[in-house]
């Protein structure tokens, strides 16, 4: 019997195998880990050329058609979660590779969007540094987030739970988003506001729509000037939506009083990038999705994606 070669890629943590049943498949299947990223697409290909298999964590590794027609031994491509921006659907049905995805935990994101509104507003983190490094006794003042005004663009499942725990915090609630309406911000529980409203009234404005092209650029240069120097922008959704030049010169000039991003045009986020250097600026390396809880849900059905795919009955296609 053919054995067949399987890489996981992008498993920063090195806990892939840990995670799920691996040996189900160690009779057919010789499984390789990857923990670190590829710098480019070249590198991709040149890693994956002995892979029939590759299981592919969210939007870390592209798949476009250039690698795809690169790795003729292709023959099954999983991602975590059932959407992927980074893998070309046609050019994978073209070529014969089958795609399958895996579900997905109930939204770890919301929970990070929240946290980092608390760095935002308390610094904790920066406090927490500050003491293991033996500096002087507490120098920021906090803000209390109950009472601020909380503006979510785009009020899906990610939205609403953002909306949730805030108001459980004692957070006005305001919404918007190309196709909500104020009814439906009435079943949330939040306040339906136009566009323009919510970028000038919001103290903190959290992010919650998918990247699209309707998205691309939502937040413009003209919406940020919007904002009140008080105001603090959070994006755990992707770079994209946000002006990252705007934002970026919105930051330098203090314009508006910091933003929490875990979101980047590039990633991993070059060293040398200028939000780096900025002391209003909260980082995060795109952990919205990283919880044990979900790794071990995304790792779980990757397997029984292989199992199915050998067995010739492919579940959880894509495309």
């Amino acid at each position: 019997m053919t054995r067949l070669r399987c890489a996981i890629l992008d498993d920063y943590q090195n806990v892939a195998l840990k995670l799920a049943d691996w040996p189900r498949i160690a009779e057919r299947v010789d499984v390789t880990v990857f923990d670190r990223p590829f710098t480019d697409a070249a590198e991709a290909i040149a890693a994956l050329q002995d892979f029939e298999i590759v299981c592919a964590m969210r939007e870390r590794t592209p798949f476009r058609a250039d690698t795809l027609n690169a790795l003729p031994r292709l023959k099954l491509l999983l991602t975590s979660g059932m959407r992927n921006a980074a893998i070309d659907l046609a050019a994978a049905t073209a070529r014969g590779v089958t795609v399958c995805g895996t579900a997905a935990m109930g939204g770890p994101t919301a929970s990070l969007a929240i946290g980092l509104m608390l760095e935002l507003t308390r610094h904790i983190g920066f406090e927490s540094e500050r003491m293991k490094a033996g500096e002087r006794w507490q120098i920021t003042l906090g803000e209390d987030i109950e009472g601020k005004t909380l503006g979510i663009i785009g009020l899906g499942k990610l939205g609403r739970k953002v909306a949730h725990i805030a108001r459980a915090m004692g957070m006005n609630v305001i919404a918007w988003s190309q196709n909500l309406t104020p009814e439906a911000c009435v079943e949330a529980g939040v306040t339906y506001a136009g566009k323009d409203e919510l970028m000038a009234s919001a103290d903190i404005v959290s992010i919650h729509v998918i990247l699209s092209k309707r998205t691309r650029g939502l937040i413009s240069r003209d919406d940020l000037a919007r904002m009140r120097p008080t105001a603090y922008i959070v994006n755990t959704a992707r770079a994209p939506i946000v002006d990252e030049a705007a934002l970026l010169d919105a930051l330098q000039r203090r314009a508006i009083a910091g933003a929490a991003l875990d979101v980047f045009s590039e990633e991993p986020l070059p060293r040398d990038h200028p939000l780096r250097r900025l002391d209003n600026v909260v980082l995060t390396p795109h952990l919205g999705y990283v919880t044990a809880e979900n790794y071990r849900c995304y790792y779980r059905e990757m397997v029984e994606d292989i199992e199915a795919w050998l067995k010739g009955a492919p579940v959880r296609v894509m495309g």
